[in-house]
């Protein structure tokens, strides 16, 4: 694995367009989100030690604010012939032992992942009502190894001002993670296979 930080995707952007199959059955796409107060967007995966150590954090910030109206949907997009352990398959059982209640979709192309410029595991994008970026960045300070707690403290307060209908501080520290694995050939130009400091 290379460590790899959030591209940082310019603020206003608007997000993407995706229809993705839900690990669960069915599909997810962005327009189920049309009516939501906000949209979390994470790009993450099963097997990153990063991901693992947000994990039970992730599901306790999701299921407190999805309460509250907004819209959550977590995207794997690594390469599963590589790393058969991030299959779809996979990914239902760890979507249940983790108590997940929001969809976990498979991104088997990865273009959804570069349409977003995704570069690591876990990387979080929040959008307003109105689907334009208002924070890419990450959730904490915590990192695997490190004596800081999990508390979710930069996205919470991300999502805590555009449901007060603010804009988030647009100093934003960037995630930090797994470089998503990208198919031989198929990594976008934004990768750096020399990773993030």
């Amino acid at each position: 694995m290379v460590r790899t930080a959030s591209t940082m995707l310019p603020l206003g952007t608007a997000a993407p367009d995706f229809t993705l199959p839900e690990c669960d059955g069915g599909t997810v796409s962005l327009s189920d989100f049309a009516d939501s107060k906000a949209l979390l967007v994470v790009f993450m995966c099963n097997h990153c030690p990063y991901v693992k150590h947000v994990a039970d954090g992730l599901k306790q910030l999701a299921d407190d604010y999805m309460a509250k109206g907004v819209g959550v949907v977590a995207i794997s997009s690594n390469d599963v012939e590589a790393h058969p352990d991030d299959s779809p398959e996979a990914m239902k059982v760890e979507k249940a032992n983790r108590g997940y209640a929001f969809p976990y979709a498979y991104d088997a192309d990865q273009s959804v992942a570069k349409a977003y410029a995704a570069a690591c595991t876990p990387d979080f994008f929040v959008f307003d009502a109105d689907h334009k970026l208002v924070y890419r960045g990450q959730m904490d300070d915590s990192r695997p190894g490190s004596d800081v707690p999990v508390t979710g403290r930069d996205l919470r307060a991300a999502l805590d001002a555009v449901l007060a209908g603010q804009q988030p501080d647009a100093n934003q520290k960037a995630s930090l993670g797994c470089n998503i694995k990208w198919k031989d050939g198929a990594a976008p130009d934004y990768f750096n296979p020399q990773g993030s400091a």
